[in-house]
Parts: C-alpha cells; sequence; structure tokens
C-alpha cells in the first residue's frame, strides 16, 4: 500500500490491468477545507450523508479481496466537499452551474457551502486535486506497461431519491447504473458487468448518471485504456442516507469480484503490447 495523504494505492497482482476507483467514499476534511465551508456541525454532517458515497471503500476491498486475481485500487483519503477528483478542472464542467465544479461552493440543496474564492480554489487545486490526477494517471500507464491495457472500474453510490443539484435527475433510478463513455466503454466490458450484477434487477446505462472517470492525460487519447462507472443505488446496500450498511454489500462485493474475474480473464487485444507512458510535464 502507498499512501501520500491525498490518496491511498491498494497494490494488485502484477499481471493485473484492473483499477478499482473509489473517489467519493471518504467523509474526512481537511482543517483549510473545513474553515472555508460556512454550514455548521449539523448541516455538515447532513451535507456529507447525502453527497458521500459511504462503504464503497469497503466494497472495492472486499472485492479485491475475493478476485482471484487481485485488482489495483485508488482510493481518495478525502471527501469530494475539499476536492472532487473527477471533475473537469475549468469550464468544461457542467456542474459548475450548480456550484459544484472541481471545488464545490453550493450543497446539493442549493445553499451556499463556501463562497467563491479562486485563490482558495487554486490552492485546493494544487494540494489535491493535481496530485490525485497525476497518482491515477501514473497507476493507469504502470497497468499499461505491465499489461498492454487498463480497465478503470469507477465505483460511486447514489440516493435512491434525487437530490434537487442532479442535473439529469428525473430519469429512471435503477439498483444499478452503468456509466458508458463512447470511447473508452466497449460493448464486452458493459456485457460484463450486466453478467456479474444481474442478481440486482434492473441495471441501465447511463441514467441517472452517465460517464465514466478516465485520467485527462489518456481521455479520447488511448483506446487501451477502457472505463466503466458502477453506480449502486444506495438502498441495495446500506442504510440511507448515511447508515451503516446492509446484507447487501455481502452480495455487492461478490458481484464486483465477479466483473473483475471476468474482466481480468478476457484476453487483450491482439495488439495490445506494453506501452511507454509519456512523462509528466
Amino acid at each position: 500500500m502507498s499512501d501520500d495523504g491525498v490518496y491511498r494505492v491498494l497494490a494488485g497482482a502484477a499481471s493485473s490491468a484492473v483499477v478499482l476507483h473509489v473517489p467519493h467514499g471518504s467523509r474526512a476534511l481537511t482543517a483549510a477545507a473545513r474553515r472555508s465551508i460556512v454550514l455548521d456541525d449539523d448541516a455538515l454532517a447532513a451535507e456529507l450523508d447525502q453527497m458521500t458515497d459511504a462503504h464503497t471503500g469497503l466494497l472495492a476491498a472486499r472485492a479485491a479481496d475475493a478476485a482471484c486475481r487481485t485488482p489495483w485500487v485508488l482510493e481518495n483519503r478525502y471527501s469530494r466537499l475539499v476536492v472532487d477528483p473527477e471533475r473537469f478542472p475549468d469550464e468544461r464542467e457542467e456542474m459548475g452551474a450548480v456550484g459544484m465544479a472541481a471545488v464545490y461552493t453550493r450543497t446539493a440543496h442549493g445553499q451556499r457551502l463556501r463562497h467563491d474564492d479562486r485563490a482558495r480554489d487554486e490552492a485546493l487545486l494544487a494540494q489535491h486535486y493535481r496530485p490525485y490526477a497525476a497518482a491515477m494517471a501514473d497507476l493507469v500507464d504502470a497497468r499499461l506497461v505491465a499489461t498492454g491495457r487498463a480497465v478503470i472500474i469507477d465505483l460511486h453510490s447514489y440516493p435512491s431519491r434525487p437530490l434537487p443539484y442532479e442535473l439529469h435527475g428525473d430519469g429512471p433510478r435503477p439498483a444499478i447504473c452503468l456509466g458508458t463513455d463512447s470511447f473508452h466503454t466497449p460493448p464486452e466490458l458493459v456485457n460484463a458487468a450486466r453478467d456479474a450484477f444481474a442478481g440486482f434487477g434492473d441495471i441501465d446505462l447511463d441514467t441517472p448518471f452517465a460517464g465514466c472517470y478516465v485520467p485527462l492525460k489518456h481521455y479520447r487519447q488511448q483506446p487501451a485504456v477502457t472505463a466503466l462507472m458502477v453506480e449502486i443505488r444506495r438502498d441495495t446496500y446500506m442504510i440511507e442516507p448515511g447508515g451503516p450498511p446492509t446484507d447487501g454489500i455481502d452480495r455487492l462485493a461478490t458481484a464486483l469480484a465477479t466483473l473483475v474475474q471476468a474482466v481480468s480473464a478476457a484476453a487483450p487485444p491482439p495488439d495490445a503490447r506494453p506501452v511507454q507512458p509519456e512523462t509528466h510535464r
């Protein structure tokens, strides 16, 4: 395990191409981030209940332990209320319209979370966002070098009832939502996930959340990097909004391990070969 304070990496098998990504599972705040948040303690606790993908780190750890070929895991040590590592860092981020770009300024219900401050935002990006992004890119590069491919399984959860911040919350809310990208998500990856989670009932694509995380270095550049977001409706495995896990987490861990194993066993593309990564500049 490696740990720089911003993230931690749980080492997997040298031959594994799979990276389990857990970006929103922590409730921890830095002292500086807490000082910038204007909510009182009770309101902050309620916001963390709503916005944390609770127990996804536990789910990833159990699935990694159960898989025949251990995947790699990269986990955010801090809450998304510090910095959200999955947002674009610039004007491309549509969530900026509701105050939820890389540094959130609004709550899930549209209330003020922190005041606008570009200098503070830049400091948070420098201290958290960029080191995290570099670590994920490096981990993907290492899988490319070792195996000729990298498969990112981006692990999230979402509430059974939509929150006001959701831009696309009026659609179906299946037990399992699979987020895809037209460049990075091949049909066989979606099919493997459908098979693995078949016991949970309804499975839909890109509703209520769409897309999947790929480091910007590789995004729409490296076809050997494939990715899928797995969004789990919280009432399938925990007491909402921020309570303990239920027995459903055991079934989910088994299903996720099954997905990891299926992806690990899949043959790489015929032209796959070790990839020499570019040096970070």
